[in-house]
Parts: structure tokens; C-alpha cells; sequence
């Protein structure tokens, strides 16, 4: 069988203005960037504001292993069978990061037949959202050491600077720097580092906002740095909030692509979940549920951390009710979790996989504990026995939860087709009674603690004496009843990506708390997790490059 991008570059695209027409748009709707992309305008929530939302359906999965469960191409198999069936369906994806890109998980377009096009500018450079992002968030960093160089009017305390600078790219060099060396000319020598892009609260702020005003006034809402007397220092302060909204305004819009069956692929922010919110924009969920009578929607990595803030912060933010969630498992993750090693995953172990189905069985729990109907999509591979696919259809029968098996990567739409079936029948059976996990007015402590109970099964929370700190600091500033963002591994449901399965009795180590305060969230940061990644000892780079002819090779 052919590669990813083999089947992506064999694809018979339509041009995007017909794609546009199956949602109803027009050229005036649309913005183009080239034959087969296009942004659209925002003038389209307005235009069809009376009318009434499609369904919400949400692709999260169990917690994987580092190659991916297939997630992404499970929704976009998902939509096209959705559509087969004659239903008007539309994706809603997250834009790919290039650090994981030329990493070593790849990109976000899907695989196999269940793809996103045109691949390889969706992979690449798209339509320069994450260009935009990158310049905005840098806009404000220099405007802060500008201001201290420049006399420091607000008193900025330079060792109190929790704003950084960031880049689109795995680059470990660049976690802890110094900056402003070289003498007077060159500003104030101070301690600094670098994010990746996709972990930006400009990546957040975008993802989260209901307008360019409404960006504009987030934007002025980010918390940079305490003053020399404590006291906050905001974006607004610095009034480089109005720039940073400018240099958005296109990238505000949402993308539209198309799958590889010619059906409408709305793509649009990209944050990661294990260190951000882990959700497209809401601007683009809210456009496809305008535009489609059922949207499917992805939320990354693990239903403990994608699911549970699309859910917590996502939804309550932006007043969403989703009606089902589909959760991706496959026989190797599972075996994987049940203790199987890494080179053995392909052969047939239903004693492990006994083992580690605890861990789709939490996943299953947990979902529920939101009022949400709940459908496995077992994503099969070519290794996988009959016998260890019915034990994981006759495991969720038990539980009451209907199973469908997914061949979506190797056949499209059609392999898709018993899952869409299931998800329908879902949908009108049973009814969502969707609630948030918590109250996002209790203590910060109580917010973790709950999800650390309650989603990943854990006993108790422990804290840095930094973290103990800086949650003080945000009380003192009555900034504390906002949603949490628990930023976490994705390979464990605890901090530990060695305590596979569904570990029990672990507590919870958060040795950082930051305020997010124009996303709306407070982010907490567990375990070793990093929010500037590094390179492999083989990247993905080291496979690609592109001949004389344009053709490009190796990008999965």
C-alpha cells in the first residue's frame, strides 16, 4: 500500500470554491489562498445566527503510545462516512505544529484514505496562522524589554517576567537563555527561554476568542510580569495590544481544506493538550456547527487531558454542548498498558490486553461522569487478531457502551461505516446531559484536586513550594476562578508515563501554577513536562526533501 503522502499526492482535488459551495458559501464568504484553501470570513456566524447548531461530536482516545492511536484520522473517517451516508458533515481539526512535524509524531492531517488536502501545506506552512502567532506573541516580548531599556515606566521587575518568547519548532538549545548581552545598546542582560509556539497563550487566546474584539481585548488581559512593589503588569500596559490584534486579523479566520473523498475540512488553531488546551478554535467549531448538521471534532492525545479541557475550559468558555464522544483504542495500546514490551506489540497477547483494557475502562468512566454518550472506535492495525478484537467489542458490551471497528486508514469511508451507524444511532437514543467536572469559582487547589481525583484517579496532589507561591500571588490578584489547564503527559493517566494501565493510589505533582489570564485559564504544570520540546536522536527532518520537480518526499 501506498504511503501518506503517496495517497495525499494521488488525490483528485476539487477547487475549494466548489468545496465552499457544500456549505453553503460563496466567493464573498471566502478568502483564497491558492486553488485549494481558503480562509473563511467571520461575517458567517452573523449571516447564520438564527439558525440552528448541527450535532457536536467529540474523537478523543485512551492514552497512546508515542506513535499516535490515530485519533485524527479516525474523525476524518468518521466525517466521510458520515457523509457517505448522505449526512452534511464537517471536520473540525487543529492546525500541525512544525516542531512535531519534523519531530518524531508527525502532523495532524490524518492517514491513510482518512486525510486531510492538500497535505503538505497543511504539514507546512498552510495559510501562515502560525507564522502570525509566532510574530505576535514576539511583538509583545520585545515590547516588554523595550520598555524596561527604555527608562521602565511600570516599574517592571526584570526577574518577575513570566511572559517568553517562542518558535514553531522542537528546539531544546532554547529553553533557558539569556538575553540582553552585549553591552548598554543591547537592553538589560536578564534570564529568559523559549516556548514552542503551539504552548503560546496567543496560540490559546486565538483558539478561545469569539471575535477580533474579543482577541483584542484578551490580548490585553495577558499577565507579562509583576512590578518592583508586586503589582501586575498587563499586555494593555504596554499598549501593544491593538498591534498584536492587527497582526491576527486574518489568521483569526477559520481554514477550510478538504478530505480526500472531496468533503469540507475545517482546520484551524493548534494548541498542544499535553502542555495547552489541546482544541481547534472555537470560531472554527462554531462555524461548522452553523454550516453542517454534524460536526466531528478531535481533542488531542488521551481523554484525560484533550477531552477533559475540551470539555472543561472549551465548552464552558465558549457555552458548547456536545452530544457524543467517540474514544479511539487500539489492540497495541492497550497490550501496551497491559505490560506488553514495545517489540512485541504485534503479536497476539490477550492476557495483556486483559490487563491494560483498564485503561479504556477509566476513559469510558470518566466520559460518562460528564452526561455524555459514549462510542468506542476500535482503530484496527494489520496485526491484530480476531480474538483480541472481539475480547475489546464483548469488554465495552459488558459495560453497556457500543464498539465499532475502524478500518478507516485503509479504506476510507467504507471502513467507517459501521462506526458512523453506531454514532448515529447514538445520537438519537441517547440524550447528552452535559455538565463541567467542576465549579470554576472553588480554589485553585480544589479545581486540581478534583480533576486529579475524578479524571485521573489519583489520591492526592502535592505542590511545589514555587507552586505554593505563585497561587498565592494569583488569589492575591483575584484571578483564581478560572478553569484549570493541567498540563501533563499524555502516556499515563497519572504524571508518570511509566505507571501504564489505570494506576491507582499515585498522587499528583504540580511544580508550577501560571496565569493565563487572557486565555481565561490557569495553567498547571505536572511532572517533567516541558513546554519547549526537543529533537529525537533521528528527527523526521533527516527523511525529507524535495526534488528538482517540486515533488516532495518523506513527510509521512
Amino acid at each position: 500500500m501506498k504511503n501518506d503522502i503517496e495517497i495525499a499526492q494521488s488525490a483528485k482535488m476539487e477547487k475549494i470554491t466548489k468545496i465552499a459551495e457544500k456549505l453553503g458559501l460563496t466567493e464573498d464568504d471566502i478568502d483564497l489562498y491558492g486553488k485549494y484553501k481558503c480562509k473563511i470570513s467571520l461575517d458567517i456566524l452573523e449571516k447564520n445566527k438564527n439558525k440552528k447548531d448541527g450535532k457536536l461530536i467529540l474523537v478523543t482516545a485512551i492514552n497512546p503510545t508515542p506513535a499516535g492511536e490515530g485519533k485524527s484520522t479516525v474523525t476524518v473517517g468518521l466525517s466521510e462516512a458520515l457523509c457517505k451516508l448522505g449526512k452534511k458533515a464537517v471536520i473540525a481539526l487543529r492546525e500541525p505544529s512544525l516542531g512535531p512535524v519534523f519531530g518524531i509524531k508527525g502532523g495532524a492531517a490524518g492517514g491513510g484514505y482518512a486525510q486531510v488536502v492538500p497535505m503538505e501545506d497543511i504539514n507546512l506552512h498552510f495559510t501562515g496562522d502560525m507564522h502570525a502567532i509566532t510574530c505576535t506573541n514576539n511583538l509583545l516580548a520585545a515590547a516588554i524589554d523595550n520598555h524596561i531599556h527604555q527608562g521602565n515606566a511600570l516599574k517592571i521587575d526584570s526577574r518577575k517576567i513570566i511572559f517568553k518568547r517562542v518558535m514553531d519548532m522542537n528546539d531544546r538549545a532554547l529553553r533557558n537563555i539569556v538575553v540582553g548581552m552585549g553591552g548598554k545598546a543591547n537592553g538589560f542582560v536578564r534570564e529568559d527561554g523559549f516556548m514552542i509556539t503551539v504552548a503560546s497563550e496567543i496560540m490559546a487566546i486565538l483558539c478561545l476568542s469569539k471575535s477580533l474584539m474579543d482577541l483584542k481585548q484578551k490580548m490585553g488581559k495577558i499577565l507579562v510580569a509583576y512590578n518592583l512593589d508586586g503589582d501586575p503588569v498587563y499586555c494593555k500596559d504596554l499598549n501593544v495590544d491593538g498591534a498584536m490584534a492587527l497582526l491576527m486579523k486574518d489568521a483569526i479566520k477559520p481554514n477550510l481544506v478538504q478530505t480526500l473523498e472531496n468533503n469540507p475540512a475545517i482546520i484551524h488553531g493548534g494548541p498542544f493538550a499535553n502542555i495547552a488546551h489541546g482544541c481547534n478554535s472555537l470560531l472554527a467549531t462554531r462555524t461548522a456547527l452553523k454550516l453542517g448538521n454534524y460536526v466531528v471534532t478531535e481533542a488531542g492525545f488521551g481523554a484525560d487531558l484533550g477531552a477533559e479541557k475540551f470539555l472543561d475550559i472549551k465548552c464552558r468558555l465558549g457555552e458548547l454542548k456536545p452530544d457524543c464522544v467517540v474514544i479511539v483504542a487500539t489492540v497495541r495500546a492497550l497490550k501496551h498498558h497491559g505490560g506488553a514490551a514495545k517489540d512485541k506489540l504485534s503479536i497476539q497477547d490477550v492476557e495483556k490486553l486483559a490487563v491494560g483494557i483498564k485503561n479504556l475502562e477509566k476513559h469510558i468512566e470518566n466520559i460518562k461522569k460528564y452526561g455524555l454518550p459514549v462510542v468506542v472506535a476500535i482503530n484496527r492495525f494489520v496485526s491484530d487478531s480476531e480474538e483480541e478484537l472481539k475480547f475489546i467489542e464483548d469488554f465495552c458490551n459488558k459495560l453497556g457502551v457500543k464498539a465499532a471497528l475502524t478500518e478507516v486508514w485503509a479504506k476510507g469511508s467504507e471502513g467507517g461505516m459501521e462506526l458512523a451507524k453506531k454514532v448515529l444511532h447514538t445520537l438519537e437514543s441517547e440524550k447528552s446531559d452535559f455538565k463541567c467536572i467542576y465549579d470554576e469559582k472553588l480554589k485553585i487547589k480544589e479545581k486540581i484536586l478534583t480533576i486529579a481525583k475524578e479524571i485521573y484517579g489519583a489520591s492526592d496532589v502535592i505542590y511545589s513550594a514555587g507552586a505554593e507561591k505563585q497561587i498565592a500571588e494569583i488569589e492575591k490578584i483575584g484571578l483564581d476562578k478560572l478553569p484549570i489547564c493541567v498540563a501533563k503527559t499524555q502516556y499515563s493517566l497519572s504524571d508518570n508515563p511509566a505507571l501504564l494501565g489505570k494506576p491507582e493510589g499515585f498522587t499528583i505533582t504540580v511544580k508550577e501554577i501560571r496565569l493565563s489570564n487572557g486565555a481565561g485559564f490557569i495553567v498547571a504544570l505536572t511532572g517533567d513536562i516541558m513546554t519547549m520540546p526537543g529533537l529525537p536522536k533521528i528527527p523526521a527532518a533527516e527523511k525529507m526533501d524535495i526534488e528538482e520537480n517540486g515533488k516532495i518526499v518523506g513527510l509521512f
